[in-house]
Parts: structure tokens; C-alpha cells; sequence
């Protein structure tokens, strides 16, 4: 078989390297791809923007594609999912009315109070004087949103009104004519975070492990959001009391109110939840796709056949599978470029970047790309140190071990991924 991956940062890395492991698989294709993908064996980058609908359908017929699988939102907010299955080509992932519950926070937010799924108190605005008056009345902090693609970058945690403000106004500012942007302003909850993911064939599903990911740039969880600085896969308090209240009070309810409105939702599911001390649930938000950094940790965890899994989710044959997965803990962290999640300092070449390493350790590329024999950084995340333990402590330790092996000037990352989980070992 022959797999097309759509995209170019470390979760599409990741994903082509689990999936040429499959027996099933003879060559996986990345479009654009990055440094790492392009010196995996088996993986060949194809030079095709993820957002190049009308190449992709050119290539994937050309190359005789038997599967293309979607990493990023933009391509699924164009519409690629549709594009391609009017082609007659089979690929995994949402399609454009369904992957509105990622595109737009309102839509997602209306959804979530037509079908009771616990989630933030809120208020959507389009005009900044209405939106600043609003925040002036609410407690603080307060979450502010843009409603459409953000990369990653869409979230302030406004601490008091003169954040709230700047936060409104950055959002609001038209970016061209013919657009209206629009924000939401939402409850801030306290507790601790947890990403739960799903595989959806249209009508049946399976769960991917547990993860969290650490949004905040800096240690402890401070500072400005990122598109995510490190995560870590199992959950350790994850009960299977709690699992389940989130099947039937978020998973399910969306899955069934998705079917109500004819739109049956076959890809990734992302489900980024808050659970309060006590154990409440609340849905912060959804993403069409998988997630990254957790995907690093995921699918270094996972043990069954990636392919086989989205082969059969992509035709509707996902009843009666099962998902078996590494008993080790996994710990990625994000290593980034000077300057992230701002402007950022790129093309500097990396030091001591190999992809001899030991069977529990990868270093999966997200921000570089090759140049001759070595990686030069091309963006803020540059890359995703990935590692096996056999507690949480352990992993985090080798993580942290060769993310300092790796450089370049100005390099900096988190060393503290899982330090709440890790506090509880």
C-alpha cells in the first residue's frame, strides 16, 4: 500500500514513521514533509503545500494513493476530505462541515449548548466597544478566543481588564476586508487539563491513551500560549469512572448530535478537556485531528498497526477493534527556537541532531528542514524529543537528557513536562 500524509510539522513526522512500520505499507509520501521525514527511510517528501487541494488530488492519482491522511486544520478547512472523495480517492479525516468544530469556536460553542455538553460559560463578539464592555463587568481571568484558525496561538488567558482589552483588540482587527473576525469570551476553570482522542469510522469509534500537553511557553505552566511545549501519555489519574463520563457526557453526545445533522463524523477526534478537583467536566475545546506534541508521545506508545487502524476507519470498519499500547510511560518535549510563540529567529543549522539512537529514545522534527547532510531550523518548534520509561519520572529524565544533547543558538524548552504527574509518582 501506499500512504499520502498531509502535512509538515512533528505530528505528521510522527505519523509517517509509525505507519511505514506497518507490514501493509510499501512507501509513505509527506506533503510538504520536513527535515526529519525527508531522512527517514521509506518516506519520500513531495514538494505540494498541504493547502494545494487541486496538486494533491494530481499527485495522489499519479502515484496511485491508496490512503491519504490528514495531519493539519487548514487543509480540512478547505475542504480536502470532500475534494478528494469527489475524486474517488480514499482519505481519513473530516470533512469541511463536519471539521467546523474545530474552524469556528463559535459554531463549536453552539454545538456544545445544543447538545448539553458541559463546557465554559460564554458570550461571542464581533465588535470590540461591545466585547470591552462585556469584559469590564466579568471577574478575572477570563479566556479570550479568536473563533477561527490560530495555529495554535488563538488562546489569552486574560489576567485583568487591560489584558482582556489587548487581547480583544489583536483579535478583532480585521486582517482583510472581507472577513469579520470574531471572538469568544469565555469562564476561566480551574483544575488540570487532559487530551482524549478518538478515531471515528461514521458510526463506530475507538479510544486512543490518554494524554495532556502543556500549552504555557514557561515552567509551571506560566506565560503566553504556545501550540504546545510538551506532553505526556498515560494520564495517570484517569480512573475508569471518570473515562467514561467523558464518553457518555462529551464523546458520544457530539458523535450523536453530528449524526443528527447529517454530517457523521469519520477522523480524529481531539477532545481538550478540563476536569476541576472534584472531578467535573468541561470541554474546552475541539480539534479535527490529531494533536501535536501528543501525537510524539501517542504513537511512540502505540503497539497495534497505525495503517491497519486508519485503513479501517476510513471504511467504516472500526467495530470490534482493539488498540493495544506500550505498558512505558511516554514524555515528548518541544524544543523552539528563540523567540516562540512570537517572532522567531530561523535557519540556523543544528548540532548533534542523529537519528542513531536507542529503541526508546526518537526525535521527531518539526520545525527544520534539511540542508545537505544536516537540519536548520525553519520554525518555532523545532523539535520534539520523545521518550519510553518505565515510570513517568524516568521518561521525563531521558527526555530531558537528549534535549540537551541537541543545539543551535538561542534553543530553549520546558523541564518540566508532566511535573504534575511526575509529583504524584
Amino acid at each position: 500500500m501506499k500512504v499520502l500524509v498531509i502535512g509538515q510539522g512533528g505530528r505528521e513526522h510522527a505519523m509517517a514513521w509509525k505507519l511505514r512500520q506497518s507490514s501493509h505499507v510499501s512507501q509513505v509520501f509527506v506533503a510538504p514533509g520536513n527535515g526529519g521525514t525527508a531522512l527517514e527511510p521509506g518516506i519520500e517528501n513531495i514538494d505540494i503545500a498541504a493547502t494545494d487541494i487541486t496538486g494533491l488530488i494530481r499527485f495522489a492519482k499519479q502515484a496511485e494513493i491508496d490512503l491519504t491522511i490528514v495531519g493539519p486544520e487548514a487543509p480540512l478547512e478547505l475542504g480536502i476530505v470532500d475534494a478528494f472523495q469527489a475524486q474517488g480517492l480514499k482519505i481519513f479525516g473530516p470533512t469541511q462541515k463536519a471539521a467546523q468544530l474545530e474552524v469556528s469556536k463559535s459554531f463549536s460553542k453552539q454545538f456544545m449548548a445544543k447538545y448539553k455538553i458541559p463546557t465554559a460559560a460564554f458570550k461571542t463578539f464581533t465588535q470590540i466597544d461591545l466585547a470591552q464592555a462585556y469584559a469590564e463587568k466579568k471577574a478575572f481571568p477570563l479566556v479570550i478566543k479568536a473563533s477561527g484558525l490560530m495555529a495554535g496561538k488563538g488562546v489569552i488567558i486574560a489576567e485583568d481588564l487591560i489584558e482582556a482589552n489587548a487581547a480583544i483588540e489583536l483579535f478583532l482587527k480585521p486582517v482583510k476586508a472581507s472577513a469579520t473576525p470574531e471572538i469568544i469570551i469565555e469562564e476561566f476553570l480551574q483544575g488540570e487539563e487532559l487530551s482524549y482522542i478518538i478515531m471515528s469510522d461514521g458510526q463506530n469509534m475507538v479510544s486512543l491513551a490518554s494524554s495532556q500537553d502543556h500549552k504555557r511557553r514557561d515552567e509551571g505552566d506560566q506565560g503566553p500560549n504556545t501550540g504546545g511545549m510538551g506532553a505526556y501519555s498515560p494520564v495517570p489519574w484517569l480512573s475508569e469512572d471518570l473515562e467514561e463520563t467523558i464518553l457518555n457526557t462529551v464523546i458520544k453526545p457530539s458523535l450523536a448530535g453530528l449524526a443528527e445533522e447529517n454530517t457523521p463524523y469519520q477522523g480524529f477526534l481531539y477532545a481538550g478537556l478540563m476536569v476541576s478537583p472534584e472531578g467535573k467536566i468541561h470541554l474546552l475545546e475541539f480539534n479535527c485531528r490529531l494533536g501535536d506534541p501528543e501525537t510524539q508521545a501517542l504513537l511512540f506508545r502505540l503497539k497495534s498497526d497505525f495503517f491497519s487502524l486508519c485503513w479501517a476507519a476510513s471504511h467504516s470498519q472500526l467495530q470490534g477493534k482493539c488498540v493495544e499500547w506500550d505498558d512505558r510511560a511516554a514524555v515528548s518535549i518541544v524544543l523552539c527556537a528563540p523567540g516562540y510563540p512570537g517572532d522567531i529567529a530561523i535557519g540556523e543549522p543544528i548540532a548533534n541532531y542523529t537519528r542513531e539512537l536507542p529503541e526508546d529514545i526518537k526525535i521527531f522534527v518539526s520545525g527544520a528542514q534539511l540542508h545537505g547532510q544536516g537540519l536548520k531550523t525553519s520554525g518555532g518548534r523545532v523539535l520534539c524529543v520523545s521518550t519510553l520509561g518505565r515510570t513517568l519520572l524516568e521518561a521525563q529524565t531521558k527526555a530531558l537528557y537528549w534535549a540537551n544533547q541537541v543545539s543551535w543558538p538561542g534553543k530553549f524548552y520546558r523541564k518540566d513536562i508532566g511535573w504534575r504527574a511526575t509529583a504524584r509518582e
